[in-house]
């Protein structure tokens, strides 16, 4: 690419980014401004779905809330999201995972990365 728009991104990425990946549990941490005050909300689900590359990279995270599927997408730089932290490491073999969306209860589970020593 560019080598003057990659050395403007790299002003703007966030330097402690987890490494998170598809399948994985995660607790998002988000900044809401609410007239004059801020606060931090936490929305955790699963990640179904990574996209885009440098400072557009973008996760998409879906949780069951009330019985109703309640999806979010992320801007993993964006300064409005305060920290990630990876709940649980799931092992799956594709990349996105939509199937999740018609599946419900005990059949929505995956099966968790066994981390080597």
């Amino acid at each position: 690419m560019n080598p003057i728009i990659d050395e403007l991104e790299k002003t703007y990425m966030e330097k402690e980014v987890p490494d998170v990946n598809p399948g994985d549990t995660v607790k998002v941490f988000v900044r809401i401004v609410e007239g004059n005050k801020e606060r931090i909300q936490a929305f955790e689900g699963t990640i179904i779905k990574k996209h885009g590359e440098g400072i557009n990279k973008t996760i998409t995270v879906r949780k069951v809330f009330q019985g109703v599927g309640v999806e979010r997408v992320f801007l993993i730089h964006s300064p409005r999201i305060d920290k990630i932290t990876v709940l649980r490491r799931g092992d799956v073999r594709r990349s996105k995972l939509y199937y999740l969306r018609e599946r419900s209860g005990k059949a929505t589970r995956i099966k968790e990365k066994i981390e080597k020593r």
